[in-house]
């Protein structure tokens, strides 16, 4: 009886599963963001990343705060989120063309400045967060905008589109673009 008991310990303890590492994972070359698959390293502003469940050492990176959270927030994501990872811009050496690579702090303890002049990496308006809200503080003093925490930043300000103005290098370049698309067409059906 014993033997069995033993048996059955020993069974149960191999299925108990270890909690998953979700320590921040440092930035490098070889990161791309989610969205846009693009090397992150070749855009300016603060970073995130996000830990799943099921995926150790391998956390989404996106190439702007907002994204992240708007990730999180989106009804059709079904992955279990158990950490959200964001660039504390006040920290020492930090700026936009360089956020840091190491200098990661959990989402919701951060304060957002929402609503600056500050454009994220992809051109959208972004959150930037500090782990010091006086620095957040001084932040929006110098470019505009409201401090606040994550649970507290509306979903239009991460979920909302982005207008893009149109100039007129963008249409000539569009214009161009649809005269090379037609040519292309025109020789494919020959």
């Amino acid at each position: 009886m014993k033997r069995l008991l033993l048996i059955a310990l020993v069974a149960l303890a191999a299925c108990r599963e270890e909690a998953q590492d979700v320590t921040p994972v440092a930035l490098t070359e070889e990161a791309v963001g989610h969205y846009c698959q693009m090397n992150l390293m070749e855009h300016e502003g603060p970073k995130a990343q996000v830990h799943l469940d099921g995926v150790p050492g391998m956390p989404l990176f996106f190439s702007q705060v907002r994204d992240a959270i708007a990730y999180a927030r989106l009804p059709e994501q079904d992955g279990v989120i158990l950490a959200i990872y964001v660039n504390d811009m006040g920290a020492p050496g930090a700026s936009w063309a360089e956020p840091g690579a190491e200098n990661w702090i959990a989402a919701d303890s951060a304060y957002y400045v929402t609503g600056s002049s500050a454009e994220g990496g992809m051109g959208a308006p972004e959150l930037v967060p500090f782990a010091d809200e006086a620095k957040a503080a001084a932040f929006a003093a110098e470019r505009g905008g409201a401090v606040l925490r994550l649970a507290d930043v509306p979903d239009s300000a991460v979920l909302a589109p982005v207008e893009v103005g149109e100039s007129p290098a963008t249409e000539a370049g569009d214009a161009d673009y649809q005269a090379r698309l037609k040519a292309l067409s025109e020789t494919v059906g020959e």
